[in-house]
C-alpha cells in the first residue's frame, strides 16, 4: 500500500498516514519504519504494509518513495 505522512510526533515516535486508496488514516511507530527512514516528515509519500499493533491496524514496513517536496524540486530543474 502507499500513502502519505499526515502527522508525525518525534518526540513520541508515532504518526499517521493517509493511504492513497482513501481507506482512512493507518497509524505507525518508528519502529516499524525502514533504517534509512528515521526521520519521517509530514507529506512524505511512502510504502507500507497493514499488520496488526497492539491496538489495532498499523502500517509495518514502511519505506519512503517520495520526499515531501521533492516534486518542488524537480520542477525547479525541468525550468532551469
Amino acid at each position: 500500500m502507499t500513502g502519505v505522512v499526515k502527522f508525525f510526533n518525534t518526540e513520541k515516535g508515532f504518526g499517521f498516514i493517509v493511504a492513497d486508496d482513501q481507506s482512512g488514516d493507518m497509524f505507525f511507530h518508528i519502529s516499524q519504519c525502514a533504517e534509512d527512514y528515521q526521520n519521517p516528515q509530514e507529506g512524505d509519500k511512502v510504502s507500507y504494509q497493514m499488520g496488526e499493533g497492539r491496538k489495532g491496524p498499523q502500517a509495518e514496513a514502511v519505506v519512503l518513495v517520495e520526499a515531501a517536496g521533492a516534486e518542488d524540486v524537480d520542477a525547479f530543474a525541468m525550468a532551469a
